[in-house]
């Protein structure tokens, strides 16, 4: 009687013939090579070895015919045309790359009204986070503010400074953070 072995699966108990060492299960179970079906009565034992996984061997061990069926995969379309980004397999001319310059002469050559949307123009709402302070004399991140000038600083040497300086030099760092002078 015929009897139907998956690819995997060797008969219990027969030794393998092989002089190769097994593959390592996530290797994909053999050599990478396809191996044609042996004549009936070659090297194959009683029962009979798959070559691969998703192959399996009819044999009968009567006659010691040995019939190779392809099961198909079931996540495969074997009418499945690769159309990818283009090429000779989509009937499409191969996609090209423009560089920064090209692409702003094809942007400049386009139709562009006065109200249309730019990078420059769109106005986005306030953010929800607090704004970032700065001190008024270096640039760096502020965390104290001089109580008597109303200048941010962020180290004590600024504080000395600051301190120091006169009060129409106050009223003009105050005026390009465009703050109220309100000096005492």
């Amino acid at each position: 009687m015929a009897s139907l072995l998956p690819a995997a699966a060797s008969p219990a108990g027969a030794p393998s013939r092989s002089k190769k060492r097994p593959a390592s299960p996530g290797t994909g179970g053999g050599p990478a090579k396809k191996k044609k079906a042996a004549a009936p009565g070659g090297s194959q034992g009683a029962g009979g070895e798959a070559m691969n996984e998703n192959k399996f061997l009819n044999t009968d061990s009567s006659t010691g015919s040995v019939e190779t069926t392809v099961k198909p995969l079931p996540f495969k379309d074997p009418n499945f045309i690769h159309s990818g980004i283009g090429g000779a397999a989509a009937g499409k001319k191969n996609r090209t790359w423009k560089n920064l310059k090209q692409i702003l002469a094809s942007e400049r050559a386009l139709p562009w009204q006065l109200n249309d949307p730019s990078y420059f123009n769109i106005d986005a709402p306030p953010s929800f986070k607090p704004a970032k302070k700065y001190s008024d004399i270096s640039g760096l991140p502020a965390n104290y503010t001089d109580p008597q000038s109303k200048l941010r600083f962020s180290t004590i040497e600024e504080f000395a400074y600051i301190r120091m300086l006169p009060s129409d030099v106050v009223t003009g760092y105050l005026a390009l953070r465009k703050a109220t002078s309100i000096v005492s």
